[in-house]
């Protein structure tokens, strides 16, 4: 099925422009590229689409500057129809192309087994493995840094000291091609790694304590099989929080660190996350934005036809890490009160101290 799959991104890639207007119409073309908010076809400017084939590579490719993802125009289908399994973003390309659908003798055995590639589930799993515990690490600096300094329920984040970094077209020359990095393993509903996520981190000066985000193009990428799942932050029964980022989600578990909370990594991610089967109340910790606004709607759809009751939690400011680090703890307490059903609130609420 490998080989089908490139010959069908390779022609999506001649119809770059036709592909975009199709599945990315709230974008706009400018110059060589196309540009929109991000695969969901959220309005802005932060996902961008080469149109045609450049020195930088083939027409087709596409990165998302907000979250760090990349790929070819196949993959791109895949997350703005929300599939799950490659066979349905191939015959949506095919249909989308005119092309007919391929006989069953021409479809190559799907069990052939394959050297895992760069980016799989499997090398993800490698990384995840090879990175150690954040306590005392300069992950964990860069948290607190951030005004996170509560580590429950933070299994899933590991850091690694020399993490690989592909500069992008976007970087100055001479980037260096490792960093060390924050490792967030995403899990599926089973528990099981499907990929990572993974935040480059810098010292700004050589005594600094207060690591930051590396100074790269795309200081946050995520490899391996990202739809449906997240960085998953406790067990979700009935009740669980959904945000964005990781930041925005440690924020709030910052405030309720009983609450199983989950990061979807992206806006389009946290429109695609699964649900838990015991799931019956849903918090979605959206950024004040258009994307965030966008995930929220599809969620709340979704949501519904599940029989799952979504509400939305707004932050003051342009997201929860934000409210955590320019309002006191005391002031965002008493916004998420009045936000959470009462019964929630009683359970998960910490009290003032």
């Amino acid at each position: 099925m490998q080989g089908h799959a490139t010959q069908i991104a390779h022609r999506l890639g001649q119809s770059a422009e036709a592909v975009c207007r199709h599945y990315l119409s709230k974008g706009t073309r400018e110059g060589r590229y196309w540009l929109v908010g991000d695969a969901h076809n959220a309005p802005g400017r932060s996902l961008y689409v080469r149109l045609v084939d450049m020195e930088k590579g083939p027409a087709g490719k596409w990165t998302d500057a907000a979250t760090g993802e990349h790929g070819d125009l196949l993959d791109l289908i895949a997350l703005n129809q929300r599939h799950h399994q490659l066979r349905d973003t191939l015959d949506e390309a095919r249909h989308f192309l005119s092309l007919p659908q391929p006989f069953q003798d021409d479809v190559p055995n799907a069990h052939a087994k394959t050297k895992a590639p760069a980016g799989s589930p499997q090398a993800a799993r490698r990384l995840f493995a090879a990175s150690k515990p954040i306590i005392g690490t300069m992950a964990e600096g860069y948290l607190r840094n951030r005004a996170i300094t509560s580590l429950c329920d933070s299994e899933s984040l590991r850091f690694h000291p020399h993490c690989f970094y592909r500069p992008s077209d976007d970087d100055e020359p001479g980037t260096p091609a490792a960093w060390p990095a924050m490792i967030a393993a995403v899990t599926d509903l089973e528990g099981q790694i499907t990929g990572v996520h993974r935040t480059y981190l810098s010292s700004p000066a050589p005594r600094a304590t207060a690591p930051v985000k590396a100074p790269v193009a795309i200081p946050c990428r995520a490899m391996g099989n990202l739809l449906g799942h997240g960085v998953r932050f406790g067990t979700a029964d009935d009740v669980m929080v959904a945000g964005e980022g990781i930041e925005t989600v440690r924020s709030l578990k910052e405030i309720m660190p009983a609450m199983p909370m989950i990061a979807a990594t992206s806006s389009a991610h946290l429109a695609a996350i699964l649900f838990p089967p015991t799931l019956r109340r849903l918090y979605v910790a959206r950024d004040n934005d258009p994307a965030g606004h966008a995930a929220v709607a599809i969620l709340k759809e979704r949501a519904d036809a599940s029989g799952i009751e979504l509400i939305p939690l707004v932050p003051e400011c342009a997201d929860y890490n934000d409210d955590l680090r320019e309002i006191d703890a005391k002031r965002l307490r008493a916004a998420l009160r009045v936000q959470l059903a009462p019964q929630d609130a009683r359970r998960f609420l910490m009290p003032s101290r």
